[in-house]
């Protein structure tokens, strides 16, 4: 089992500006591999250029440049290489999907922000002095830099990667760990259902609060957009505003990641069955599409543009995905067991009789079967449906 480490990095100001300088060399590498593919695209009869490649033209671009390329991992500047290559790949697989393709683009030292190590012991090792209370992490070129441990890593590490955050410097792990020993059954199952007005609700007519962290954290970042917005381009008024701006946004991030943590914690413990809806964020996410008007060619008619945006800041506020993902971390820890189910009409069935009609859903709240006359929160008849139809469907499963 994978299990990923996050720790703070707490280097001092010779290792911060080593780590920025290695940061700044892997993007040259980026850019330089994007540019070589663009050109023989272009100017070689449509010619493609693969990652094995350019992993070979290292060995030269290391010692052309000695004081810079060379003084960095081998193993790292390869995985900036693939990381290249997955960006491609993944753009012709959209581009034969007749998705939105997105052309990998060149990226500043700004928006570079991650150097990978594909090996413990390979350019980089972790904890490199057991015998100091202080743990330490050294990187090739930079040194043995400080780490905060807040907790043990189990397991042996496998990668290694240094990740800039604003003016914080993390050390992400990822470490092979043996299945932990799974919780006591409990006998109880659950259907949960997602929504905006409560961030969730359960079958058994609970539910837990949405807290809304961004819509609470709205005017001091629009504030801190708008100082930001009118400060000078390279001056120093500008990198306070834009470390303002970096800071509250990662206060909102941590609080939604906190909350999604405890809520899955929560329902970990409590059940061994959780059955939950198979959401297709990105699709309820999108914007409407454009209305030509027809009798006024250029024009176009309202198409709800301006409440589908408020709904869809609400969605990403609410950080559905983000809980989902930890949820099944959590349970396959424990060993319990999550599925997803079909979302279609189940807070439009009766879970009494069984009559499904969009009548039956008077309200966001109210859900009153226009066949038997069943009555009660709507969220809830969702998570009764999503965990009837999880109980089947784990049933027809083949063993």
């Amino acid at each position: 089992m994978i299990r990923a480490y996050k720790f703070l990095m707490r280097p001092t100001v010779g290792q911060t500006i080593a780590l920025g300088e290695m940061l700044r060399d892997h993007s040259s590498l980026y850019n330089g591999a994007l540019q070589e593919r663009r050109d023989a695209w272009r100017h070689s009869s449509k010619t493609s250029i693969k990652y094995g490649q350019q992993s070979a033209q290292l060995k030269e671009i290391r010692a052309f440049d000695p004081g810079r390329q060379g003084r960095w991992s081998f193993s790292s500047q390869q995985a900036t290489l693939r990381r290249l290559d997955k960006a491609f790949a993944a753009f012709f697989r959209r581009v034969k999907a007749g998705e939105k393709s997105g052309y990998p683009r060149f990226r500043s030292g700004k928006r570079f922000d991650t150097v990978e190590f594909p090996k413990d012991g390979d350019g980089c090792r972790w904890d490199a002095t057991p015998h100091d209370p202080v743990t330490r992490v050294r990187l090739q070129g930079v040194g043995h830099v400080k780490v905060h441990q807040h907790r043990p890593v189990v397991g042996k590490v496998k990668t290694v990667s240094v990740k800039r955050e604003g003016r914080r410097w993390y050390v992400i792990l990822t470490a092979d760990r043996a299945q932990p020993e799974p919780l006591a059954p409990t006998g109880s199952v659950v259907g949960i259902d997602m929504g905006i007005a409560n961030f969730l609700a359960d079958s058994g007519g609970e539910f837990v609060a949405n807290l809304r962290h961004g819509e609470k954290a709205a005017e001091k970042l629009e504030a801190a957009q708008q100082a930001l917005s009118r400060c000078m381009r390279g001056s120093k008024r500008r990198r306070k505003a834009v470390e303002t701006v970096a800071r509250l946004h990662r206060k909102v991030r941590r609080q939604r990641l906190d909350y999604a943590h405890k809520t899955a914690l929560a329902l970990v413990r409590e059940h061994d069955f959780i059955a939950h809806e198979d959401l297709k964020i990105r699709n309820m996410s999108k914007a409407p599409a454009p209305k030509p008007d027809p009798d006024r060619p250029g024009s176009f008619l309202p198409n709800g543009a301006a409440a589908k945006a408020g709904l869809n800041r609400s969605i990403a506020d609410a950080g559905w995905g983000v809980f989902l993902q930890i949820l099944t971390a959590k349970a396959e820890c424990a060993g319990r067991e999550v599925m997803a189910v079909d979302p279609r009409n189940t807070s439009r069935r009766c879970p009494e009789c069984g009559h499904t009609a969009k009548e039956n859903r008077l309200t966001q709240e109210k859900f009153h079967c226009v066949g038997c006359g069943h009555q009660a929160h709507a969220d809830t008849v969702g998570a009764l449906n999503v965990l009837r139809a999880g109980l089947v469907r784990r049933e027809a499963a083949p063993a």
